[in-house]
């Protein structure tokens, strides 16, 4: 449904995916002076097997005072503190877990590598792995052609562990005369991948008013170089209201629903932080929302690499200004 209406032609190339204290003895009270006996009586200045002694307890307390600095600091419960809650009130995922391994899926188990992971923790967007806009530079046309705005990479942040793609009213000129701008990124001639579980942790903004209703067409996808034939998984878009999966292939180019039906998921994904994936396997495409299978397709399932986008559009009624972010885009594959 991204890409109903194609626009562009693709002259990109992919790059395939299968292709980081110890305390001092307590002084006696004032006044009183102690009668030294057993070990202090035996340690005469003229005896050299007290110097003796009295050396190799020396190197004993040494020994256990460097040992003890040496130690890593860890808090009362004995691990490792974790990381606090950020400025923006949730707390980042880490690129690795607390055991040192890459992170997994969520909610779904299985020997996975990692292949490709934008945690979006930085202050700038990480040109290396991603582009803004649709198959050009500057300000581009949309990716569907009954979307009413221009993608500008202005509206394209990344700042305070999130990416953020901004939807405003602003007339701009990409092809048509649009009367908004919006961000959409895309991994297209950096990075593609042919089968693997893609995840995105994000955060949709809901219409006034109506809490949990998501606003404006926000998508999570992944896109084949030509298209309908190499196919299209929309592992997540807002659909009135609802987040939505669907798949487009050359033979039913109006996409399939995930489970059949609308492909939309029950619950509300409007104003809060939820994981969109898609495991994409030979013959089926299966789909999760926050960790829990919401159907698959099963038909008409490409094979051809896809590459990632990410982009919050607009068609018809507009609620702006309004923003979608991202904390990660995850890919693993079978090793």
């Amino acid at each position: 449904m991204r890409r109903l209406a194609w626009r562009l032609a693709r002259t990109t190339t992919q790059n395939q995916g299968d292709l980081l204290s110890h305390m001092a003895p307590p002084r006696p009270p004032a006044g009183r002076r102690k009668d030294p006996s057993g070990l202090f009586k035996a340690l005469r200045l003229g005896d050299v097997r007290s110097w003796l002694l009295i050396a190799g307890v020396l190197v004993i307390v040494v020994a256990t005072v460097v040992w003890v600095h040496q130690e890593p600091p860890t808090s009362p419960s004995g691990h490792t503190p974790t990381p606090s809650t950020s400025p923006s009130g949730h707390t980042p995922t880490p690129s690795t877990s607390p055991t040192g391994r890459p992170p997994m899926p969520t909610g779904v188990p299985g020997d996975w590598a990692l292949k490709f992971d934008s945690e979006f923790n930085g202050t700038s967007l990480d040109t290396t792995k991603w582009s803004t806009g649709w198959y050009d530079t500057g300000i581009t046309a949309p990716a569907n052609n009954v979307e009413n705005d221009c993608y500008d990479p202005a509206q394209v942040t990344e700042g305070g562990g999130a990416l953020s793609l901004s939807l405003i009213k602003k007339s701009e000129t990409c092809g048509d005369n649009e009367p908004y701008a919006t961000g959409l990124v895309s991994t297209a001639g950096k990075f593609s991948f042919t089968y693997g579980f893609v995840e995105a942790r994000v955060w949709l903004p809901a219409v006034p008013g109506s809490p949990g209703e998501v606003a404006n067409w926000p998508g999570v996808w992944a896109d084949g170089q030509s298209w309908p034939q190499d196919g299209e998984i929309d592992i997540a878009e807002g659909v009135g209201g609802q987040m939505c999966a669907h798949l487009h292939n050359a033979a039913v180019p109006e996409g399939i629903a995930a489970g059949g039906g609308s492909g939309c998921a029950s619950g509300n994904y409007g104003g809060g932080w939820h994981t969109f994936a898609a495991d994409w396997e030979p013959g089926v495409v299966t789909y999760y929302y926050d960790g829990v299978d919401i159907g698959r397709v099963t038909s008409g399932v490409t094979s051809a690499p896809m590459f990632l986008v990410l982009d919050y559009a607009v068609q018809n009624d507009a609620h702006v200004p309004a923003t979608m972010k991202v904390q990660y885009m995850r890919v693993w594959q079978h090793p």
